[in-house]
Formats: structure tokens, sequence, C-alpha cells
């Protein structure tokens, strides 16, 4: 067990990556509680259901408290408050204002904060917003694949049972070799949490470095889009798509020689190919059998968080653009996704 198994700790959402997160917390010992949507509680009223592809299992977790009013958060002290929002959601109006009262919140205390929301560059607006020191607050990623069971319905392989599927608030995934990971923009948050999160016994948190983290997320935002206009081909056909497979890694290769990716950034620009980058998602693809990946990241990214996708590459331009750069590529694919008609393979 960690050495302070009563953490106190606060997740802000309670959807696909707030509750397997919590989940896991709960598990290490933690005292959970949720921040969420006034008609979200109404749900987190009973346990909630979750299916593990691992073992076939339908596991019950109902160790947590929820609160609905942002404004409790002050003076509760907590030792961690993991965002559990995607990133779109983080920063439009109604997310500066949550991050103004988190701000508020942990201003001179020792509550940290992962950054569990996932956007270019969002520490820095994270900290100008809030308002925090930067050792307070590093950046934070949910690997386990996870989904809401009654929005998405995969195709089933053995051994897995579509029945107890059924019965699940969600299910997910963690075959990764981390099921969390952080990175050590403040390397006293990133350990605290990751003590804490190991100690749950079934799953691991890895901390990397800042520029490995922001390398291995956001070159690859261009990969979905591109299967949006293939029709979500699978990736192990990927590498045959032509003009539009070629463009998508063209985008990867301008994205990750972005300045804010340093020279780790313009190593992976130099080192990435086609038929490399294609080899590696067709075994991440078979690597999560019996998850149908494909159809997950057609959920994931062209329903569920479609516009944050294309905000994160819009950025991504705007970055790239400022330092003199054509970044073609990445135009072109943006302009082919928002007119497909135009979109050939």
């Amino acid at each position: 067990m960690s050495d302070n198994p009563k953490s106190r700790i606060l997740v802000i959402g309670a959807g696909c990556v707030g509750v397997i997160t919590g989940y896991h917390l709960s598990l290490a010992g933690a005292d959970v509680t949720f921040l969420v949507r006034p008609g979200r509680a109404e749900e987190l009223k009973r346990p909630q259901v979750l299916y593990c592809y691992e073992d076939n299992k339908l596991k019950e977790y109902k160790s947590y408290t929820h609160i609905a009013d942002p404004l409790e958060m002050i003076g509760a002290n907590y030792d961690y408050i993991v965002i559990a929002l995607d990133g779109a959601s983080l920063r439009n109006e109604l997310g500066q204002e949550l991050v103004k009262t988190i701000g508020k919140a942990a201003r001179q205390t020792n509550t940290k904060i992962i950054l569990g929301s996932i956007f270019v560059d969002l520490r820095t607006w994270f900290l100008e917003v809030s308002g925090l020191a930067g050792e307070q607050v590093t950046n934070g990623h949910l690997d386990i694949h996870v989904y809401p069971t009654k929005r998405l319905t995969l195709p089933s392989q053995p051994p897995t049972n579509p029945e107890l599927i059924a019965k699940a608030d969600y299910a997910y995934s963690d075959k990764l070799e981390e099921g969390f990971s952080v990175d050590d923009s403040s390397p006293a948050v990133a350990n605290g949490f990751t003590e804490i999160y190991n100690a749950c016994g079934i799953s691991r948190c890895a901390v990397k470095s800042a520029a490995e983290y922001a390398v291995g997320i956001n070159p690859m935002l261009p990969i979905f889009p591109a299967c949006e206009l293939l029709g979500w081909p699978k990736f192990r056909d990927i590498g045959s798509k032509g003009e539009i497979w070629s463009l998508a890694v063209a985008a990867v290769r301008e994205i990750q020689g972005l300045s804010i990716h340093g020279e780790l950034g313009q190593r992976a620009s130099a080192e990435t190919t086609e038929a490399g980058l294609a080899a590696a998602l067709a075994a991440w693809e078979r690597h999560m059998i019996p998850l149908d990946l494909q159809e997950f990241n057609r959920f994931h990214h062209a329903v569920k968080l479609q516009s944050q996708g294309r905000e994160h590459l819009r950025v991504c331009l705007s970055y790239g653009e400022a330092e003199g750069k054509p970044m073609s590529a990445l135009k072109e694919l943006l302009e082919r996704v928002d007119h497909p008609q135009t979109a050939t393979a």
C-alpha cells in the first residue's frame, strides 16, 4: 500500500476518463471525490459498473463521494486535483471560470494539480489563467482505453462477454505498459501522484520527460482526421492508403518539428516514415485485441472529441506559421477534412 493511503483527491469530471481514474485511485486507498455537473450528480448516487476486457468481469465502483458546486473546492485542501475534462471544454468560457476557481482553491496551499486534459501547450495556458505556481502543476494523460457502453457498442471478439458489457456503464482495457502517464514539468507533483496511483496494484503510472510526453501526444492527432477521410480502415491496412496517408504522415512530421518539441521533436521528425508509423499503429491495433481499436477510435476521435482534435491541429498550424514554417501538409489535411468531397485516397 501507499505510504499515504488516505490521500484526498478531487477528480474534476466523471465521464470515461474521470471514473476510470477515480476507480484506480480508490483501489490505491485514496479518498476520491468527483466534481460533476448537477445533472450528472444523480447518476453518481448509484455505483458505477465497469467491464474489464482483461479478465472479462464486472467491477462495482462505489467508494467515492461527489460535489456539484465548484466553490466547494475552496478551503477543502485536497492533496491532488485531477482534471479529467477534454481540452476544448477546459478552454471554453465556462472552463476558464472553473480554472480560475481551481486557482483560488489551490493557491498558497499544498494542493497539486494533474492537468489531465489534452491540448497543445495546455500547461502554459493553465498556469496563466489559474495564477498557480509551476511547481504545483504537471501534465497527465489516461492511457487506458475506456468507452461508455450506452453510447458505443464495439464488435465482439472472443473472449469478450457482450452480455456483461451490456450491464456496464463503462468498458475498459488496460493493456498498454502504463495506464496513466504524467510528465516531469513538476517532478514533485508527478512522483507523488505516481506513488499513489501505483499502489492500486493492477495498473501503472509512468513518469515521462516533458519533451517525451509532448512528442508522444501532440503530433499524433493528424492520424485521426486522415482515418476519417479514409472511412476508418484497420491500421494494418493504413500504409496502403496512398495520398491521404502520405499527407497525414507529413503533417505528423511538421508538428514534431515545432519548436515547442525541442531537439527530441526534431529527431522524431527526421526519423518518422510512412512505413514505420504504419507498422507502429498496426502493432498497437494487434496489442489491443480483443478490443476493436479502430471502432474505438472512430467514436473517440470522430464523435466524442472531434472538435477538440480539429482545434488542436489548428493551434499547431498557427504555431508553425508563427515560426515561419509553411505547414503545407497540415494545412492541406485540415482543408480536406473540412471539405471531404475534395479528398482522394
